[in-house]
């Protein structure tokens, strides 16, 4: 069964001039993006590179210069609430109310649609049981949400966020913590609901691997700018690579996927080296 939701049209991600200051420190300088509708871009970096901090200003919840788009709505003076009918976040660590069955945890994505002082209503009700279906989570809807492993705790998550019925997905490092049957598990899906949603999808990550295999594009940060960008195929190279981690590795292709594999201290002995 596809998940119904609000009439919503997909729409692209526009970023113009991002840039966040903080108490004298540049930590994001002038990030530029523009996401057609239902494609997949993935951030990536080392740690304190800016990801975080873009994913902050893209939701609205760190003061920023430039400007952030969906279609052709601009985020900048839009209420909380309007904004999350347009974008919707899986964050990297949700907070988990204690004792909340994961039924109402998915029904708070529908907060965004209700007045305020506003309930919930059938048509409500119906999107999250057809969410809850779409991702396998029925059967743990009486269940507290913290009583789940890592993976079905993630799409329940995920399950939340689309329930919001925005046309853009935020996933914030969605594969931390998750083994790797659970991390592909949870990038499969995700590559399912885009491509039947139509969703326009901005994730952060880690694993460059994982990033290129899923993601239609990328953007490579160092020290909060953006030093390479584009499609996967031009931008995942080991001249690339080097910009953004002082990391070991080698890049190997396995059937037109890039595959990252870093080397341990003796490969450069052996005749590896940094971005072989």
């Amino acid at each position: 069964m596809r998940t119904p939701s609000p009439k919503q049209a997909p729409a692209g991600l526009t970023c113009r001039g991002v840039t966040v200051r903080l108490e004298g420190r540049t930590l994001l300088e002038g990030i530029d993006l523009d996401l057609a509708p239902g494609r997949w871009c993935t951030v990536a970096g080392a740690n304190g590179a800016g990801k975080t901090t873009l994913v902050r200003a893209i939701l609205g919840a760190v003061r920023h210069e430039g400007d952030v788009l969906v279609g052709a709505t601009s985020l900048r003076r839009l209420r909380p609430r309007a904004r999350a009918r347009l974008v919707a976040l899986v964050p990297q660590h949700p907070v988990v109310p204690p004792g909340v069955p994961v039924v109402d945890y998915v029904l708070l994505g529908r907060s965004a649609h209700l007045p305020p002082l506003g309930v919930e209503g059938q048509t409500d009700r119906d999107v999250v049981e057809a969410t809850l279906e779409a991702l396998d989570l029925s059967r743990f809807r009486l269940r507290p949400l913290a009583s789940l492993s890592g993976g079905e705790r993630q799409r329940a998550v995920l399950a939340r966020a689309l329930a919001q019925g925005a046309p853009v997905l935020v996933l914030d490092e969605p594969t931390t913590g998750l083994d790797l049957a659970y991390q592909q598990e949870v990038l499969d899906l995700l590559a399912g609901l885009r491509r039947e949603r139509s969703l326009t999808i901005l994730a952060t990550m880690h694993d460059l691997t994982l990033a290129g295999a899923y993601s239609d594009e990328l953007v490579l940060l160092a020290k909060g700018r953006a030093v390479a960008s584009g499609p996967v195929a031009e931008t995942l190279t080991a001249e690339n690579l080097m910009l953004i981690t002082r990391a070991r590795f080698r890049l190997l292709d396995e059937d037109g996927t890039t595959v990252v594999v870093p080397l341990p201290p003796s490969a450069r002995a052996r005749g590896g080296g940094r971005g072989e």
